[in-house]
């Protein structure tokens, strides 16, 4: 059997199809500006979500990281979610690299960051503190999708305020597919977005990172400095257009298998359901019994992330199928209740 794995979205591995169009694709140096596929790539996701340019950059974290870096300088603060991917999973690069400080506010349930408590963190000019430059939000949190409502609130509150606004967007198509929004009408709303290529897109690697030109300007010669310059990139680019054209309005069926596979664990004994959203799924089970679990998963060649918390994610994606969930859902029974 193939091995269901529900440990995140970061797994999949690249269609056929995408498999050739990488190998036919044109390449160059792109350190040179002269890959054509890369060059495509980035005028492709600039034109789309509506910016002057973009760069194409192996991860998510080295987007994020040059946003920062090309928003704030040294000795700036950048207000961020304290459950958010930049601050809390990134390892501090904003700090270590960029000597810039991180201020966290607490998430509101559904991912929003509560705009009282976003301005009572910003600091006054004094020479006791550091400069509040930038407000990053993430979307989706979680999975959740922030309310488009929110975004207009806090764009309009960055910018009353000076400050820049950055959209860690890894999940950005995830979140436009399932509210109906464009992805261009949820970018629009920031002055730099990151998104990632290689969650449920299902490319092999890569991010690309949009805004003004300037701005970009200043991210290319942070990738440059950080490690990240890419030579003959373009067959990992060309997985990524492959991507954008045949696996964004695909994401709504890795919602629908993660619906039902709560839906089915909700109602297994043993199994507390926490919540869906999008395309992933939270549930509670007994502390005492995570490592048994995570045996007899495996048994049945089943992944799924276990760490000492009693609360799971499972992630679906373009490498999960109905049968997939059914056997997910046929070993949760089996542990938890024998049938």
């Amino acid at each position: 059997m193939e091995w269901v794995d529900l440990r995140s979205d970061t797994v999949t591995r690249p269609t056929p199809a995408m498999r050739a169009a990488m190998l036919s694709a044109d390449v160059g140096d792109d350190v040179y500006g002269e890959d054509p596929t890369v060059n495509a790539l980035q005028r492709r996701l600039a034109d789309d979500l509506g910016f002057e340019a973009a760069l194409f950059v192996p991860t998510g974290t080295q987007s994020n990281l040059l946003a920062l870096m090309s928003h704030c300088e040294r000795g700036d603060e950048y207000l961020v979610g304290a459950d958010a991917h930049t601050y809390k999973f990134e390892g501090g690069g904003a700090a270590v690299l960029g000597s810039i400080q991180p201020q966290p506010i607490a998430h509101d349930v559904d991912g929003t960051l509560p705009l009282d408590k976003l301005a009572a963190a910003i600091k006054p000019i004094d020479p006791h503190f550091a400069r509040t430059r930038l407000l990053a939000l993430e979307n989706t949190w979680h999975g959740r999708v922030l309310p488009l409502s929110y975004l207009h609130a806090a764009r309009d509150f960055a910018r009353a305020r000076g400050l820049g606004f950055h959209l860690d967007g890894a999940r950005l198509f995830n979140a436009a597919v399932a509210s109906g929004v464009s992805a261009r009408e949820i970018a629009g709303l920031f002055d730099s977005v990151s998104i990632c290529l290689s969650k449920g897109l299902g490319a092999p690697v890569g991010s690309v990172l949009v805004g003004s030109a300037a701005l970009i300007e200043k991210a290319r010669r942070w990738r440059k400095v950080a490690g990240g310059g890419w030579r003959q990139a373009g067959m990992l680019a060309a997985a990524g257009m492959y991507a954008l054209d045949h696996h964004v309005a695909r994401l709504a069926e890795d919602h629908a298998r993660a619906a039902s596979l709560a839906a089915q664990l909700g109602e297994i004994h043993g199994v507390k359901l926490l919540g869906h959203h999008t395309n992933m799924v939270f549930v509670d089970v007994p502390a005492e019994r995570l490592r048994d679990l995570d045996v007899h998963l495996r048994a049945a060649e089943i992944r799924i992330s276990i760490g000492y918390l009693p609360t799971l994610r499972l992630v679906t994606h373009l490498d999960i199928d109905d049968a997939g969930v059914a056997r997910t859902v046929k070993a949760f029974r089996t542990f938890f209740t024998g049938g």
